[in-house]
């Protein structure tokens, strides 16, 4: 009989949220927690709040954070050097000038198709999408009408590796456009984005900075 009551005992929510985070693969979002746990959002909301405060205040080696519609942990951005040599240990995993160069691009112009991504950086980026693609940080999304041309987008995974919760945290563009001088004058997209610059410095002083991006 006491078996059987500690058994149909009901888990603390926060000791529930914390069992549940620690084995997903994604981030888990409030609505779908609230009713895997038979308990109130609002109430699941809170004791997410709750728990991330209480991380922090405690000075953990990771916190939880809201990325991509939902609750994941991540490790503490103090900790990355640590994290780094342990995951590393001697291999680079990071991305390629080349590669974070088309990200960048991509995030920032999405929907995009690969030969605007090209002409914003001067060189074919064939290759490049393909890695991107690879690793699940870009995905097609349609084609452009009037040429037919595949468009490319950033993913949710994306957002989870960045530690966003949508494009709308993403930097501020004009501090990591290329200078005016240096995009084709000739080129309708370089013309666009020197516009673009143009009216950034013009409006924000020429220095304004973006938020920074989330740490690892």
């Amino acid at each position: 009989m006491a078996a059987e009551a500690a058994a149909g005992a009901e888990v603390p929510l926060r000791a529930a949220l914390e069992a549940i985070l620690l084995v997903v693969d994604e981030p888990a979002g409030e609505a779908h927690l609230a009713s895997v746990l038979e308990r109130p959002r609002a109430e699941v909301a809170a004791a997410l709040h709750a728990l991330a405060a209480e991380y922090t205040a405690q000075g953990r080696g990771f916190d939880l954070r809201p990325v991509g519609g939902g609750w994941r942990f991540y490790t503490r951005a103090e900790c990355a050097p640590a994290v780094d040599r342990y995951v590393l240990d001697g291999r680079q995993a990071r991305l390629s000038r080349a590669a974070l160069e088309t990200l960048t691009v991509i995030a920032y112009r999405q929907p995009v198709s690969r030969s605007r991504v090209s002409a914003v950086r001067g060189v074919n980026c064939d290759g490049v999408m393909r890695t991107l693609v690879q690793r699940g940080l870009v995905e097609e999304t349609g084609s452009e009408p009037e040429t037919g041309a595949i468009l490319y987008r950033t993913t949710n995974y994306f957002l989870e590796r960045m530690g966003l919760r949508g494009l709308e945290e993403l930097p501020a563009l004009a501090p990591f456009l290329p200078e005016v001088d240096d995009v084709e004058a000739e080129s309708l997209e370089g013309t666009m984005i020197a516009d673009a610059v143009a009216a950034a410095r013009a409006a924000g002083g020429g220095d304004e900075a973006g938020r920074a991006v989330p740490g690892r």
